[in-house]
């Protein structure tokens, strides 16, 4: 660029030129000097981002849920499971799943966005070469031949530039951890979509196993018809109950089909690219009980999104501070270096040099209050991000008691429903030798298998909400992504007393 040399040379009579140049650069050094020094202690922006206050609890009220043996790393908890199928279609989400993808390149951007940003406290300098022939009238045809540098840079004197390239970093930094919390999201999505499918599938063994016993009972009690043994009541009513079980069978399969086809599109694939591979029944994975909780500060470091919620607060104040600086003064230094003649020959002779030096100031006089009113704006900003900074803290301990009282709960019903299908087994077949024998009526018999059924679906789906309790205490604690070294160093704990 030229602009920056253009009407700033000075000219100067023969006799006067060079004293009056060398006070002249004696002057811009003075200045580049004092300038130097302020931009050295001049900075606005704060060290450590203010963050809002939260009251982090000492450690979870229902621990007791859980039982510490060990502890272990929570970045691949799905291993937990031991369901190497289940393993490999996380693994595949977070290379191919669209969001990934789509948060990964989000990073880049903020990143190529950082680096804009840091390039504004350089220097910048640029060459230019020009070659041209002119006539004026009936004069020879005159030859111009130049080449030059330019060079200028903006002194960041009250920080602006500093700032802004603080805000920059944060807002990578946001990035990064945004893209940890898509991946816990998906992984554990990709978890629950598939104990949702072995549980359909467990169910539906459940149900086809139950249809089958009422089938026989049916074709038994249609035989006793025949015979006159009793009345068509009792056939009428054994069709009933297995049609009715009949009826559970194709939503279970529709939700199979569903959940593969979600899988698919999780891993980034057609949805009916998985029908195959799912299509054989598998039991309910099972993590292991032996997790070690940490305590409700450790899990606020591991948890990406107040991660994420942490950096935009840094980036918003970093923001803040390079709204306060353009209200001041802007320094800057720009010089040309170049050389000029009417051949080609000539430019490299000494009179051929042309070059000039420039020191400016700007300041703000009269502007309406524009820049005050942006300095206001971005503090309503800031203020709203801290709030949603608290806001992402308690809601991360909210999810954490509630994953863990859901687990005690559902453990709880899981023991309860065990000792409640092997009485119902039991019952079951009691009745039926019972009514084979004559001891009993066909209602007896018709109210044990139903019962069963209930129970053993009741069975099958609490066991599968146990997992899906395991992936959510998972996800609430923050596993699935791994920090960088500095993320894992900063403590949160000290920022939120």
């Amino acid at each position: 660029m030229n602009v920056l040399s253009v009407n700033h040379k000075k000219s100067y009579p023969r006799n006067h030129q060079g004293s009056h140049q060398s006070n002249y650069r004696l002057s811009l050094i003075c200045l580049t000097s004092l300038l130097l020094t302020l931009n050295g202690c001049a900075l606005l922006n704060p060290s450590h981002p203010e963050l809002a206050k939260v009251e982090v609890p000492a450690k979870w009220s229902a621990d007791e849920a859980v039982a510490a043996s060990s502890s272990t790393s929570l970045n691949n908890w799905w291993q937990r499971f031991n369901d190497p199928l289940l393993v490999n279609l996380v693994q595949q989400s977070l290379q191919s799943n669209t969001s990934v993808n789509s948060a990964k390149s989000a990073l880049q951007e903020a990143r190529a966005l950082r680096d804009v940003a840091a390039a504004a406290l350089l220097p910048t300098l640029d060459a230019s070469a020009s070659a041209g022939r002119s006539k004026s009238g009936n004069n020879s045809a005159v030859n111009n031949f130049s080449a030059g540098l330019d060079a200028s840079w903006e002194l960041d004197i009250f920080g602006a530039n500093r700032s802004g390239l603080n805000a920059s970093e944060a807002t990578a930094q946001a990035s990064e951890a945004s893209l940890g919390d898509v991946q816990v999201s998906i992984a554990a999505e990709v978890a629950l979509d598939y104990i949702s499918l072995r549980n359909a599938q467990a169910r539906l063994a459940i149900a086809n196993s139950n249809l089958t016993s009422q089938l026989e009972t049916l074709q038994i009690t249609e035989w006793r018809t025949q015979a006159g043994l009793v009345s068509s009541l009792d056939a009428e009513q054994a069709r009933v109950s297995a049609e009715q079980t009949r009826a559970i069978i194709p939503p279970l399969q529709t939700s199979i089909a569903q959940m593969s086809h979600a899988l698919a599109v999780l891993t980034g694939q057609p949805p009916a690219a998985l029908l195959q591979q799912l299509s054989t029944a598998n039991p309910v994975p099972q993590a292991a009980n032996d997790l070690a909780l940490n305590f409700p500060a450790e899990t606020l470091r591991q948890r990406a999104d107040v991660r994420a919620a942490e950096y935009r607060v840094t980036a918003d104040l970093a923001k803040l501070a390079q709204a306060d600086a353009a209200r001041l003064p802007n320094f800057s230094l720009s010089g040309s270096l170049g050389l000029s003649a009417l051949t080609l020959g000539s430019l490299t002779s000494g009179s051929s040099v042309v070059s000039s030096l420039l020191a400016n100031v700007a300041m703000p006089l009269f502007d309406g209050g524009s820049r005050r009113a942006k300095v206001r704006a971005q503090e309503a900003v800031l203020a709203q991000t801290r709030l949603a900074y608290k806001a992402t803290v308690l809601t991360a301990l909210q999810e954490v008691e509630d994953a863990l009282v859901a687990l005690r709960g559902d453990i709880q019903r899981v023991s309860r429903l065990k000792l409640a299908s092997e009485a119902a087994s039991n019952a079951a077949l009691m009745a039926r030798q019972r009514y084979d024998s004559g001891l009993s009526d066909f209602q007896a018999v018709l109210e044990t298998q139903r019962s069963l059924l209930s129970t053993q679906d009741s069975l099958a789906s609490a066991n599968a909400d146990v997992s899906s309790d395991h992936v959510r205490l998972y996800k609430a604690l923050g596993g699935g992504w791994q920090a960088s070294e500095a993320e894992i160093t900063t403590s949160l704990t000290e920022k939120t007393k």
